[in-house]
């Protein structure tokens, strides 16, 4: 929980801390971005860059997104929704269409279902007997392969140029060539990323909003703005994403506040002395990030939601700011998250105001989630 502590094994992975993941995490998501390390990590990481950071989502990504946000909050006037089920279903498809454009109406349906017992099994003990979220994750991970496969090899056996992600990862210029089952983890860690975090912002951004009227104002009046400045019919631009500095702090502090990822772990490949404590080669580390971000040293009234803490520029940048992670593995769909979320409260706030029902309980450990759903009324704003 010691935040320097924790810096220095985020910053020091060639020092003997290599990515330490549960049995159960490392089976069912494969081997990933967030479980490989050294000339493997780099290579995995260039690629994902490649499809959605910063330069693809703003040169590939942007105007794909808006359109597809846009359509997906088209019609919710007068209807009472779950946020929680809807933010899940936003995030996946928003991800589903950029890799899969082609093929997403046709097998979205398929993949879907398949995603809750993914996220499920990794947090799950790996007993793998019927029944248990393990071997359902594992059976749901199987489908998802073998769904992807037909994909490729379709593609494969057609002369059809496809421009999505998957177009570029079996594209022959790619600067990162994957073999299919480098591909098909690709395809598995951008869905389930998106399916769990950028979904849980999107409803906590929501929550934190609705009891809060003065930041909802101060952030509908940016938005506002934007559009203000727009001829009828004008969609915004990458620009005005950029310009959207209360919708980043509102994003953040729904981040650290509701800590949608608690912490990351790290796996000793050696003897070590941390702090005047040996931790013997083989031991797990885990680095408990939601502690860092209630450290009212670092955050006064950590347990208040206060986006304007994040105007200044100095905290976002701050050597404690663990959010997206650190070091060589900050987070390479950061842009993206924050891209998909800041669309979306751009079109639901400039056309809707909404009621939350009450009575609905939140667990916030091992993963934030509302049993029952999270259902809001939705009006005409």
């Amino acid at each position: 929980m010691d935040p320097e502590l924790n810096r220095y094994i985020l910053y020091n992975e060639s020092k003997g801390l290599v990515p330490g993941y549960p049995k159960a995490m490392v089976d069912i998501l494969g081997t990933n971005i967030s479980t490989v390390h050294g000339a493997t990590h780099k290579h995995i990481r260039g690629s994902i860059l490649s499809l959605l950071g910063p330069v693809a989502v703003k040169e590939k990504l942007f105007p794909n997104l808006l359109k597809c946000v846009k359509s997906f909050t088209a019609d919710w006037d007068g209807k009472t929704i779950d946020i929680q089920e809807k933010a899940q279903e936003m995030a996946f498809f928003l991800a589903f269409k950029q890799i899969f454009e082609s093929e997403s109406r046709s097998i979205y349906d398929s993949f879907k279902p398949e995603f809750e017992k993914i996220v499920s099994g990794t947090l799950a003990l790996p007993i793998n007997i019927p029944g248990t979220s393990y071997h359902i994750g594992l059976q749901a991970r199987s489908k998802v392969i073998k769904l992807s496969r037909e994909i490729i090899k379709q593609r494969r056996s057609s002369s059809t140029i496809h421009r999505d992600m998957l177009g570029q990862m079996m594209s022959d210029e790619t600067k990162y060539p994957l073999n299919d089952e480098e591909i098909i983890s690709q395809i598995i860690t951008i869905l389930n990323s998106g399916y769990e975090t950028v979904s849980k912002i999107t409803m906590m951004s929501l929550k934190y909003l609705h009891g809060d009227l003065k930041a909802l104002q101060e952030l509908r009046e940016e938005h506002f703005g934007i559009l203000g400045r727009k001829e009828a019919g004008e969609s915004i631009t990458w620009e005005d994403y950029k310009s959207m500095s209360f919708t980043l702090g509102v994003i953040l502090e729904s981040l650290r506040l509701a800590t949608v990822v608690n912490g990351v772990m790290r796996r000793t490949t050696s003897d070590l002395e941390l702090n005047g404590y040996k931790f013997p080669k083989g031991w797990r580390i885990y680095i408990y990030t939601r502690e860092v971000n209630y450290d009212p040293l670092l955050h006064p009234e950590p347990l208040k939601f206060n986006p304007w803490r994040w105007l200044d520029k100095k905290l976002e940048s701050h050597k404690y700011n663990f959010l997206f992670g650190a070091g060589g593995r900050l987070c390479p769909g950061k842009e993206l998250g924050l891209v998909m979320i800041s669309l979306f409260l751009h079109c639901f706030v400039t056309q809707y105001r909404w009621e939350e029902l009450e009575g609905e309980e939140m667990v916030k450990f091992p993963r934030i989630e509302v049993p029952n759903g999270l259902h809001l009324r939705i009006s005409k704003y």
